[in-house]
């Protein structure tokens, strides 16, 4: 019995180790192989709740490991991804004077590891949240930043002012990973359009949207998420009963 209840922990360790290493090849500047490793987080973080439900089994300690993976994964890694993406073009523009307060200005990447924290810490306390979200979730927020990364990353270090964009959609992030926006969530308590209308359209628009974009995508894909969760009938998600 007791290596059933492990199972979980084992896919939530699996996570965890993903988003270290996901932040090793962020630091490197490598960024395709950090986002693997976000997402093969992603995919660990899918499966261990999957797994606690159909094995019958949940622990305290199993929720608190999988809000500190998912800190790691969906928050630090994708900070480091944004910290050194601001570094290397201070370095390759005309702001880098050598030891001036360019050289602090990327540190503000690591306010998106706090407010994920934040985020999780709150989400762990609101029974809100049990059919869908308040807030971004912290995977979309990771994926979002990692794609648009990869997939724009040789473009954006041609704009001169990439780095003011970069750091206006950074505070964005953080203030959407801890705002009262309701977001729907992919859950259907039953299968027919009526209902379902939001999470269908949603679906139906993510692959024509992958095919045409790519890699960033992704992060289109997140940005259609959170614009169709602003305009969608506001419905706030209330405690299971």
């Amino acid at each position: 019995m007791k290596g059933i209840i492990n199972i979980p922990n084992i896919i939530t360790c699996l996570n965890l180790i993903s988003g270290c290493v996901a932040t090793y090849w962020a630091f490197q500047g490598i960024y395709d192989f950090a986002l693997i490793f976000i997402v093969a987080g992603a995919v660990f973080d899918f499966f261990d709740g999957m797994a606690a439900r159909l094995l019958g089994v949940s622990s305290p300690i199993g929720k608190e490991l999988d809000s500190l993976a998912d800190v790691v994964t969906f928050g630090v890694a994708p900070s480091a991804m944004v910290f050194t993406f601001l570094y290397q073009s201070i370095l390759n523009s005309s702001l880098s004077s050598g030891g001036g307060w360019e050289e602090a200005f990327p540190f503000l990447a690591f306010l998106m590891a706090a407010f994920s924290a934040l985020r999780l810490a709150k989400f762990n306390l609101d029974e809100r949240q049990a059919m869908g979200f308040i807030g971004l979730p912290t995977p979309a927020n990771a994926l979002f930043w990692a794609s648009l990364i990869v997939g724009t990353g040789d473009w954006l270090h041609t704009l001169p002012y990439a780095i003011w964009l970069l750091t206006g959609m950074l505070f964005v992030s953080c203030w959407l990973l801890v705002s009262e926006i309701p977001m729907f969530a992919l859950k259907f308590k039953q299968w027919g359009w009526r209902g379902n209308e939001i999470r269908y359209i949603f679906l139906l628009s993510c692959l024509p949207i992958l095919a045409f974009f790519g890699i960033v995508g992704i992060a289109v894909v997140i940005a259609w998420y959170v614009l169709l969760s602003i305009l969608s009938p506001k419905k706030r998600p209330t405690a299971p009963k």
